[in-house]
């Protein structure tokens, strides 16, 4: 047990001070270059209102989302597979982002008119409306999946098929927007921190951070329910309740990642896998590893898609979805 605490001490506080070092280091990249010095000075109030404008207006909420977004989905894909007991499980794979994805561009569409004229509370209700669609995919892929009980390999199939359909509709509605709606809507879908302010930090992080503690919370739940619905109900587990609850948390997170930062794809299902390399299937651990693994994946995605090709940017979705996907056709032979 004390060898298992140290471990976990390690790898937290390795996994703590590459986040810290990278987002100094991300801090400082970008098109307006700022020195390491000159960040401290601007961090303390001694900076030129340029500097002030770039890290506090721009370059630090967008950081501070991604750190959530990422932390957001590692928990919601540890969650997913935890639950369903399959290692493929992704709330990008199943469809859960593409649906929360669908119900914010009907919002846009019939509400705001534009992606570019979100404000005020128009911010605030985009996490609802993402929350509404995140649940609307989850309840077809439950309903549709469930056969006596839930197969894993039904589960990915059923997700596949619903993930295709709202991306087909997405395209009645994106077909209809004007061409620069339209552009913004395909960047964003692909995974993108476009709305990067403070007032979308405000809107997410004391959700996403309730909802992951909450998560911890359940890890003993999660421990359970990984011995099979059989060995779970003898323990005194109410197996389907307990289900549900851990299904709609991981919906709910992986909806609110949406709303900030599109659909990323893979995140969730790599973080997790790395997590139980590092630390085992014990989720009192793998949640918190995970979570700080997935916050340090998409801080470095980030960074690297706003600065390989600047001053364009690629989609932090694209650049997590070229790193994951040899990961995902890995174990997907190793599954079968």
């Amino acid at each position: 047990m004390n060898k298992k605490q140290s471990r976990f001490g390690w790898v937290v506080s390795i996994l703590g001070v590459s986040i810290f070092l990278l987002f100094l280091f991300s801090l400082n990249m970008g098109v307006v270059n700022i020195a390491p010095m000159e960040i401290i000075r601007t961090l303390l109030g001694s900076g030129s209102s340029t500097q002030e404008m770039v890290l506090f207006d721009i370059r630090l909420p967008r950081m501070v989302l991604a750190l959530l977004i990422g932390a957001g989905l590692g928990v919601s894909g540890a969650i997913l597979q935890g639950v369903s007991r399959n290692d493929l499980a992704d709330p990008g794979i199943l469809g859960i982002n593409t649906g929360a994805g669908f119900a914010i561009i009907v919002y846009i569409f019939f509400f705001q008119g534009s992606m570019s004229k979100l404000s005020g509370l128009g911010i605030y209700a985009m996490p609802l409306f993402a929350l509404a669609g995140a649940f609307l995919a989850a309840f077809l892929i439950y309903l549709l999946a469930w056969k006596k009980g839930i197969n894993p390999v039904r589960l990915i199939l059923v997700g596949i098929g619903v993930n295709s359909g709202f991306s087909a509709a997405l395209i009645i509605f994106q077909v209809k927007m004007n061409p620069q709606d339209f552009t913004q809507a395909m960047v964003w879908l692909a995974g993108d921190i476009w709305g990067g302010n403070w007032d979308f930090v405000a809107a997410l992080a004391p959700w996403i951070i309730l909802l992951t503690v909450y998560a911890m919370y359940k890890a003993s739940v999660l421990n359970i329910l990984n011995l099979g619905d059989q060995i779970s109900t003898g323990l005194g587990a109410a197996v389907e309740r307990e289900r549900r609850v851990l299904l709609a948390l991981a919906v709910a997170l992986a909806g609110l990642c949406v709303a900030a930062g599109g659909g990323i794809a893979f995140l969730g299902l790599v973080a997790p896998h790395l997590a139980r390399r590092l630390m085992g299937p014990k989720h009192e651990t793998l949640i918190p590893v995970t979570a700080l693994i997935g916050a340090l994946i998409l801080l470095a995605a980030d960074t690297v898609g706003k600065n390989l090709i600047a001053p364009a940017e690629i989609p932090v979705g694209i650049v997590v979805t070229i790193v994951s996907t040899p990961y995902f056709i890995y174990l997907l032979m190793k599954t079968h």
